[in-house]
């Protein structure tokens, strides 16, 4: 379900707004675990960081709230997406990103840690998870359109 939802996305998003550019990915390691963090604004950087890191699958960190619909989870789950407690952030937060880390997978990590416009301070999981699971933190950055307008504009 991954690779045919990046692969839909992915002529989507060229068909809206043209050829996407990623830059640096030859610099990723290869074979190797790792985490890549990056800002969140709206859903479509999510969206263009798995289309960007393509054909690694990201198995991405999301709040608990968008697992409370059964089609949702289950399309999540789908997604490699993974819950996490923002309100009670225990050990069990490491428990899942350090098994997939250990299994060569790659864990995607939006420290600011919801969507907003407003600059905000970083949460630090990301650090303590790649500390334990002595794995790099790759930072990405998504610069482009936020919204579907944004996008149709060709902006």
């Amino acid at each position: 379900m991954y690779t045919f939802a990046t692969r839909f996305l992915q002529l989507m998003l060229f068909l809206m707004n043209g050829r996407m550019k990623t830059v640096n990915k030859e610099k990723l390691p290869q074979n190797d675990p790792f985490i890549v963090v990056c800002t969140h604004k709206s859903w479509i950087d999510v969206v263009c960081l798995g289309i960007a890191l393509y054909p690694i699958p990201i198995h991405f960190m999301a709040k608990k709230e968008l697992f409370s619909k059964v089609l949702i989870k289950n399309l999540l789950t789908k997604l490699n997406a993974f819950p996490v407690d923002r309100s009670n952030p225990g050990p069990s937060v490491l428990k899942t990103p350090l098994q997939l880390l250990k299994k060569k997978q790659v864990v995607g990590i939006f420290p600011s840690g919801t969507r907003n416009s407003e600059e905000k301070a970083l949460k630090n999981g990301a650090i303590h998870i790649a500390s334990r699971g002595s794995v790099p933190i790759i930072p990405a950055v998504y610069v482009g359109p936020h919204t579907i307008r944004d996008l149709l504009g060709r902006k």
